[in-house]
């Protein structure tokens, strides 16, 4: 099966509750139901970051696949790169159901998950049992459980469990539905944190942040993630605002809305850390992106690296080629010969 024939079932998924469908195409992409890419990624979409080579800088974003039960998968369908998680230290259920809400008509989605997730031990011995070497980049993205947590340790704890089977670890203090997290991008504890890893030896260490944040605060955060060894940021997280116009009955639903509506607020502050950062961080962009404009937006406004989550559940495994085909013809169009000569020239 291709990814376009495994589209095809996403609006039958649409008849049913978000969180129930979520779980069916997780099991239909563990079970090789979606296919895989037909052809290889066009040269012109090669780069790297971080010190790593991608084929392509299209990248799946941390909570479609929490508990890495999909990886292989959904490289197959021709990510550059998957990030899994947010996986914590312990097993959590998450936030009480419904939690995950579709607002279809502002093509966006609500969520208030509360890292739901089985615990980290069985996410790495899932990591364990891939074939090597995999086909695209991984990322894992870590968090806190939402009791008795101690960022300080529990961070570090997790990225050395990740030594050896993770390209890249993501350091996730954004998201609005755990208490308290995102006080971990304080300047002070956000430090605490990045220290700790920095004592370890291991993969580069992105940090994702959100949203909602002031220009003032990024000035910090930048500095302290320069002064403590990570190589960048994921811009951004879910925000918790509700931008005017939203029309969907769900719209009032508590946690962070992701999809189109977070696009230019997204954008917007991942031009101000290109600016403040110098190039001294890799960004990856993230929020609304849905097609190959949206990624080549995201890349000219100073992101190396690109990921997707609401358009992808929405549309389904064709979205992936269907962005790789038109990022590379609007590279073409532009004059950029690599996705590097295209990065921050909208800054």
């Amino acid at each position: 099966m291709t990814p376009r024939l495994a589209s095809l079932a996403t609006p039958l998924l649409r008849r049913l509750d978000p969180e129930t469908a979520h779980g069916l195409a997780l099991r239909a992409l563990s079970a090789g139901l979606a296919g895989r890419a037909g052809e290889a990624a066009d040269p012109i979409l090669a780069t790297e970051a971080m010190g790593l080579r991608f084929a392509n800088p299209l990248g799946l974003a941390a909570g479609f696949d929490k508990d890495a039960v999909a990886v292989l998968p959904l490289m197959r369908l021709g990510f550059g790169f998957v990030e899994a998680g947010t996986v914590t230290p312990r097993p959590q259920p998450g936030n009480p159901r419904p939690r995950l809400f579709r607002l279809a008509e502002d093509a966006a989605v609500i969520n208030r998950m509360g890292f739901n997730n089985g615990g980290v031990e069985a996410y790495l011995a899932r990591l364990r049992a891939l074939p090597r070497p995999l086909p695209a980049v991984f990322g894992a993205n870590i968090g806190v459980n939402k009791e008795g947590a101690d960022p300080a340790r529990d961070y570090p704890a997790l990225y050395a469990a990740l030594k050896g089977l993770a390209d890249y670890v993501t350091v996730n203090v954004s998201s609005p539905n755990t208490p308290g997290l995102r006080d971990l991008q304080g300047e002070e504890r956000l430090a605490g944190i990045l220290s700790g890893i920095a004592a370890i030896e291991g993969p580069p260490v992105l940090v994702k942040i959100a949203p909602d944040l002031s220009e003032n605060a990024l000035g910090p955060i930048i500095e302290t993630c320069l002064a403590h060894g990570a190589a960048g940021l994921i811009v951004s997280n879910t925000t918790i605002a509700r931008p005017e116009g939203l029309r969907s009955a769900h719209k009032a639903e508590a946690g962070g809305l992701s999809g189109a509506p977070l696009r230019e607020k997204a954008t917007a502050m991942l031009r101000e850390c290109h600016r403040i950062a110098r190039g001294r961080l890799t960004l990856v962009g993230v929020g609304g992106v849905a097609s190959g404009a949206d990624a080549l937006e995201k890349i000219r406004a100073g992101a190396s690296l690109v990921q997707v989550y609401t358009a992808f559940a929405y549309a389904g495994p064709a979205l992936v080629p269907a962005i790789l085909h038109d990022l590379a013809a609007l590279l073409r169009r532009d004059g950029f010969a690599s996705v590097a000569a295209a990065v921050g020239t909208a800054a």
